[in-house]
């Protein structure tokens, strides 16, 4: 399976940005399609995640409200629509996949990554 992330981005605080991720391959057996974040300094994070038919949607509370993560006609491609961005966001964006309902925010339960992209929010 391979993921590739685009959407990232300079932006000011309080605006949006999207993010999408398209998954290729063999994708059958993939449950979740997920994203997390990493900071300078700081450890991957989990952001949020999606089950294959949007039935199962999980976020961090620290972007509960603000985010929302989609996945439109079950298909393999997934979206983070992002809200009124903090400083605090900024980060490197990595979309994931694999993983298991009960260890859903736990990177190493994914089996693949992309490559990740920039989110920059300007205080």
């Amino acid at each position: 399976v391979q993921l590739v992330e685009s959407g990232g981005g300079l932006v000011q605080s309080g605006g949006s940005l999207r993010l999408s991720c398209v998954a290729s391959g063999d994708t059958f057996g993939v449950q979740l399609m997920a994203w997390f974040r990493q900071a300078p300094g700081k450890e991957r994070e989990f952001v949020a995640a999606i089950s294959k038919k949007s039935i199962n949607i999980y976020y961090a509370d620290s972007v509960k409200g603000r985010f929302t993560i989609s996945r439109p006609g079950a298909k393999n491609t997934i979206f983070l629509q992002m809200n009124n961005l903090k400083s605090e966001d900024t980060a490197v964006y990595t979309c994931a996949a694999g993983g298991y309902f009960d260890w859903v925010r736990q990177a190493d339960q994914y089996d693949y990554w992309g490559q990740g992209t920039q989110v920059t929010v300007q205080a």
